[in-house]
């Protein structure tokens, strides 16, 4: 990942509470991280740019395997962990999409 890519604090903390009411769209189980997981986490980052997964209790992997196998995979920024559940954020490329990070952009 780009270092210029990264994200400031003030925009990290719109992401923070903008993903506070949202439930946690994908999981992490025993079936632990793939390719295949990462191909489904960018198609919906794709049409979402913001979303939460969740460390289920069988997952062979903890917090921060999955934070660093996420970023060091993909253009995807892990915003913040609690817990068993991260905050993932990715400006979406079809501008259709591009809802949350036009403002994120301007902050």
């Amino acid at each position: 990942m780009e270092d210029d890519n990264l994200l400031r604090g003030k925009q990290k903390r719109y992401l923070r509470a903008h993903a506070h009411s949202m439930r946690p769209l994908f999981s992490v189980g025993k079936n632990g991280l793939t390719e295949a997981w990462l191909t489904q986490l960018t198609g919906a980052l794709e049409n979402r740019e913001l979303i939460k997964i969740n460390l289920q209790q069988s997952a062979d992997v903890d917090v921060m395997d999955t934070k660093a196998y996420i970023e060091d995979n993909t253009d995807i920024q892990v915003v913040q962990t609690i817990g068993r559940v991260l905050v993932l954020y990715r400006p979406a490329t079809n501008e259709e999409n591009q809802k949350i990070s036009v403002i994120v952009e301007n902050i």
